[in-house]
């Protein structure tokens, strides 16, 4: 599955579903890598690599695992972000 071609409202939902798998999981050392990889996956280029490197250590740090940071990037990149800027990425 290319995560990277999904519309911007199916990475809106996977956003959600993975942000709950983070907050529900006690598994932190088999989410957090998994998390990162699949952030990169969904957003392109150095954005994509630096959300991917926060979302593995917010879900390896313990207590950190509330913060939603699929969904915080899901609007930095489709609310946050300039018209032409999307177009880009």
């Amino acid at each position: 599955m290319n995560l990277e071609n999904l519309s911007k409202y199916k990475k809106l939902g996977l956003s959600l579903v993975f942000d709950a798998i983070g907050m529900l999981t006690i598994f932190d050392i088999i989410w957090a890598p998994a998390s990162g990889y699949i952030m990169s996956k969904m957003y392109k280029g150095t954005r994509g690599k630096i959300a991917g490197v926060v979302s593995f250590i917010e879900e390896i740090i313990p207590g950190f695992d509330i913060i939603p940071t699929f969904t915080i990037m899901w609007f930095l990149t489709y609310v946050f972000q300039k018209e032409e800027e999307i177009l880009e990425v």
